[in-house]
């Protein structure tokens, strides 16, 4: 679990700590790619709370769907249609999806935490 984490904090500094400017021309596919990133790291947050977790699903999932998410823009762009939005619609369903289900799993452990303790 703690693989996830350390590599979004690893993310976050080396993006705050450096200068690197990224084209306008690849924001497109940069957005869909952090979309698709954070689906799938809340979707390990979830398989950890629900004991499904498999660094080997994560990792290949993480992979997978960065590519899948930059191919339906570099698609888009070719045909001249905004096909990015068909994966911001897809992995934002997704990612509330899993943020729901961790709010719920989360609850659900607070509240029998709490009659334990009464």
């Amino acid at each position: 679990m703690w693989l996830p984490i350390l590599g979004l904090v690893i993310g976050i500094l080396f993006g705050l700590l450096t200068d690197i400017k990224i084209p306008e021309e690849y924001e497109n596919y940069l957005s869909i790619a952090v979309l698709a990133a954070l689906d799938t790291f809340f979707g390990g947050i979830r398989a950890h709370l629900q004991n499904l977790y498999d660094n080997r699903v994560f990792v290949s999932g993480f992979f997978f769907n960065i590519i899948l998410a930059a191919s339906l823009a570099f698609l888009g762009v070719h045909l001249g249609v905004d096909l990015y939005l068909a994966a911001v619609f897809a992995f934002g369903i997704r990612l509330f999806q899993n943020i729901a289900v961790i709010r719920r799993i989360l609850l659900n452990k607070w509240s029998h935490s709490r009659e334990k303790s009464q």
